[in-house]
């Protein structure tokens, strides 16, 4: 039985990896961060699986910001494949929190990859590249070769992340990859994403207990993914005899517009008479184009996305009023008294 770490196994990507990891048949270890309350929802569903639970999955302690603590928990686990998806990943606050942002998403990084060196154990290592990386893009579309013109904290660190995973593959003969993912949504994506923030707004607005949706910048375009897909090209990176850098996206661009539209139109909503403009919500420098070229991907991983742009709107909006009607539902048996 193989035996994987992750950090960030609480968020979108995390907990699609470590549901695809435990199907291969993995022993899966993450990191999590202590907090006052609990923030392990999107792995609640492994811990109810009788076949999961306790044997296959097992959640540490820890912090990227801690290396001590890192090192004791290579030492002891000696995993087979390191996953490094830890960061603060919300580009716009980034500019908010940009030291903690570089800390976490650049530094983070190498105090990985010092701890696989002090800890003498040879994983193999992914690290979560974005596309944010190419910014101010040099050509269209982005591919593993386009040069990096980063335009937030968040991407600035990112890039910190990619040459140094690049540095310690070729200095210390590490097998390290760099998937370079363009954005990548699901249900499973947090409530503050432009993506998330659109389809959940449409379920509460359609039930009439949301009024309006205020956005940014509505022209930016982005190649988006389904997160779930995603991750299994993760793995697959780290099965190839060579490490190496892989861009991973549709090869489609769409812009926050074109997403509103769908969203609401899947619901029978005129988007324009519930969409407004709030300033707080732009970037101090935009990134207005993202599509990416995963020729090599395909041809090397054999991977190729299967979910496009108008299944994965129509998906997440069929969550998150699933969702909504399930919690309405529960209110009202409450209110009757038949389940308290």
């Amino acid at each position: 039985m193989k035996r994987a770490l992750i950090t960030g196994i609480t968020g979108q990507d995390g907990s699609y990896l470590a549901e695809f990891l435990i199907e291969k048949g993995y022993e899966v270890h993450g990191v999590i961060r202590r907090a006052s309350s609990f923030n392990t929802e999107r792995l609640e569903h492994l811990y109810q699986d009788p076949h999961t639970r306790g044997a296959r999955m097992k959640l540490h302690y820890g912090d990227l910001s801690d290396s001590v603590n890192l090192v004791k928990l290579l030492h002891n686990l000696k995993p087979d494949e390191i996953y490094n998806l830890g960061a603060q990943s919300h580009v716009r606050v980034s500019f908010d929190i940009p030291e903690y942002t570089a800390d976490i998403g650049g530094l983070g990084t190498i105090r990985i990859l010092e701890a696989i060196r002090e800890a003498q154990v040879r994983p193999r290592f992914y690290q979560a590249s974005s596309s944010e990386m190419f910014g101010k893009v040099a050509e269209i579309p982005q591919r593993e070769t386009t040069p990096f013109h980063p335009r937030s904290p968040y991407a600035v660190a990112k890039v910190f992340s990619y040459w140094a995973t690049v540095n310690y593959r070729e200095s210390y003969n590490l097998h390290a990859c760099n998937g370079i993912l363009f954005n990548h949504e699901s249900p499973r994506r947090g409530d503050t994403f432009v993506t998330r923030k659109i389809t959940r707004a449409v379920a509460y607005i359609k039930a009439g207990l949301q009024d309006k949706l205020f956005l940014g910048n509505l022209d930016a375009k982005r190649d988006w993914g389904y997160a779930k897909e995603y991750v299994e090209a993760m793995w697959l990176m780290l099965q190839q005899d060579q490490p190496d850098d892989y861009v991973i996206a549709t090869g489609e661009t769409h812009s926050v517009k074109e997403f509103c539209e769908e969203a609401f139109g899947h619901v029978d909503l005129d988007w324009s008479k519930y969409v407004e403009i709030d300033e707080r919500y732009f970037r101090p420098a935009e990134v207005d184009l993202l599509i990416g070229d995963a020729s090599k991907a395909k041809n090397v991983l054999g991977w190729e996305p299967k979910v496009k742009f108008k299944e994965l709107v129509r998906l997440m909006v069929d969550a998150d009023v699933e969702h909504l009607e399930g919690k309405l539902a529960g209110r009202v048996k409450r209110a009757d008294g038949r389940h308290t």
